[in-house]
């Protein structure tokens, strides 16, 4: 019997960002997923106050290069690694130097939602499902851990609906209240639409 594969996609995972119950639960829950034995790829967005030297992030080059396209403007897709030495596992970070070489998560300097989240998001999702596809990784589960997370359940159905990768694979969105106040930009409805969702 072939092991369960589980993608755990997380907008924080400890150590790499500040301790939250989002980072927390994205550090612990996929250690112990793989120490029960199931195969487990866990993805997370490269944003700018990651500090790349002390965490050795690095490029892995063979499934770096693709151009993403959002909101009519093509963006490339960078993926690096780093591990969890004490967990013996790694993570994948999405990146973009147009979304995410900000010295910012969410908010900016002066306590303001960045103004492209809502792309960011979109960047984020599409990246982790285009890397599964370059992996020739197909999930059994997919676990989505906070807002930066909620748009890939809506891209592995309506995007990639009939992708061998995603078929037949089962969703989980974890939500925490985070005390995040605010809405994303207005015309997100109109960006998801121009990659086919409605």
């Amino acid at each position: 019997m072939s092991k369960t594969r589980i993608l755990y996609v997380s907008q924080a995972i400890q150590p790499f960002l500040p301790e939250s119950p989002i980072s927390k639960a994205s550090r612990v829950i996929p250690q112990s997923i793989h120490e029960r034995g199931r195969e487990i790829r866990v993805f997370m967005p490269r944003f700018g106050v990651i500090n790349e030297r002390r965490h050795q992030l690095h490029e892995v080059i063979r499934l770096s290069g693709m151009n993403l396209n959002v909101n009519d403007t093509d963006h490339p897709l960078i993926i690096k690694v780093a591990s969890i030495p004490t967990a013996r596992m790694q993570v994948y970070f999405i990146d973009n130097e147009h979304y995410f070489k900000k010295k910012v998560t969410w908010f900016d300097a002066k306590d303001k939602l960045v103004a492209d989240n809502d792309e960011r998001a979109i960047f984020f999702a599409r990246g982790v499902l285009e890397t599964v596809r370059k992996l020739s990784w197909a999930p059994d589960i997919i676990h989505c851990h906070g807002w930066m997370a909620s748009l890939v359940p809506l891209y592995a159905k309506q995007m990639f609906q009939g992708d061998a990768h995603f078929e037949n694979t089962k969703i989980i969105s974890s939500i925490y209240d985070e005390g995040f106040k605010g809405t994303l930009n207005g015309s997100l409805n109109e960006k998801i639409a121009y990659d086919g969702i409605s």
